[in-house]
């Protein structure tokens, strides 16, 4: 009995004592023995990942508009509704009964995206040789790092890949004069022009979102007194909250858009025209699903006396209904 007490309490000392060495989100295991490590790794790894889906908010960005369908989430899949058909309006009707039809509504199953970071190496030197906890900041840093991707890669998902107003989805051109460099500054009339087509589709007024490129910004603050005292009036979050019915963030990694008006590829080297992008939160989710740490400790690497860290997620924004989106390209003189 005295043995198995003795067993127990080793057992929560070194898993007490990595967890403390660790600061609960990162440190290097061979600050305890080995018996300690191997007992407090997978535990450690199981407290950066709840870490990183507490602390992965994309707070004060567009992101922050899109509400969070978690619910909808299942080993990685996110199943999306949609509604059947709508009823018919009888307007002076003197027929009865009036007829009684079913709504049949089905979903769509579409698989989280998946965010693998590169692994990252801190040597036993580096530790002893920082005045700070590295393996703690490299977490952070791949969490940031991660943070901003899902970011960019749901904007660039967002934006429609060509002009199809059939479909709801608009891809417009500035048309304003010449920056110095041959592209056409945006106007606020072009954003009216766009304000204009989506009131005519009938798509509802409320939600809209526009996220500007760094280019576009610089075009209104010059063009209009009120948006450059909204600009510089905002702390954190959305520049305007009501401007030509939208509300204005600002974002430097828009899609660009070749010379066809056709979006270019996600990570293509090819250099496009940057584009500002418009979508309607009422109908666009955002999703987290598994995340997962992938760490080697240094005691088990002896050649290198290496610690190695890199994270998985599956996360995805995804638009859905009939809102559709847009985007404003920057027209060619």
């Amino acid at each position: 009995m005295k043995k198995a007490f003795k067993i127990f309490l080793f057992g929560l000392l070194t898993v007490t004592l990595s967890l403390f060495a660790d600061k609960l989100t990162g440190g290097h295991e061979g600050v305890v023995c080995a018996g300690a490590t191997a007992v407090a790794l997978p535990l450690k790894n199981t407290i950066a990942e709840r870490e990183m889906l507490k602390q992965l908010r994309h707070m004060h960005t567009w992101v922050s508009e899109i509400r969070s369908r978690q619910n909808w989430v299942n080993q990685d899949t996110i199943k999306i509704p949609k509604r059947g058909a709508a009823p018919k309006v009888l307007i002076d009707n003197t027929n009865y009964p009036i007829i009684s039809n079913e709504r049949d509504d089905s979903h769509v199953v579409v698989s989280l995206h998946k965010f693998d970071t590169e692994n990252t190496t801190v040597t036993e030197d580096e530790l002893y040789a920082t005045p700070y906890d590295k393996v703690s900041d490299v977490q952070q840093q791949h969490r940031e790092t991660l943070e901003d991707t899902t970011a960019e890669y749901g904007i660039w998902g967002l934006a429609p890949q060509a002009n199809d107003e059939a479909n709801n989805l608009f891809v417009l051109e500035t048309t304003g004069e010449d920056d110095g460099t041959g592209r056409k500054k945006l106007l606020p009339k072009d954003l009216r022009t766009l304000q204009g087509k989506m009131n005519k589709k009938g798509i509802n007024k409320k939600g809209r979102v526009l996220v500007l490129c760094d280019d576009h910004v610089s075009d209104l603050l010059e063009a209009d007194t009120k948006f450059f005292t909204q600009y510089h009036n905002h702390k954190e979050g959305s520049i305007a909250t009501r401007y030509y019915g939208f509300t204005i963030y600002e974002d430097s990694t828009t899609p660009e858009y070749d010379a066809l008006g056709e979006k270019i590829a996600f990570g293509s080297v090819t250099v496009g025209r940057k584009s500002s992008v418009v979508f309607h939160k009422g109908s666009t989710a955002k999703a987290t699903g598994t995340v997962k740490r992938f760490a080697r400790d240094a005691s088990n690497d002896p050649e290198n006396r290496e610690h190695t860290i890199g994270f998985r997620l599956h996360h995805i924004i995804v638009a859905y209904g009939v809102e559709g989106s847009a985007a404003i390209i920057s027209g060619t003189v």
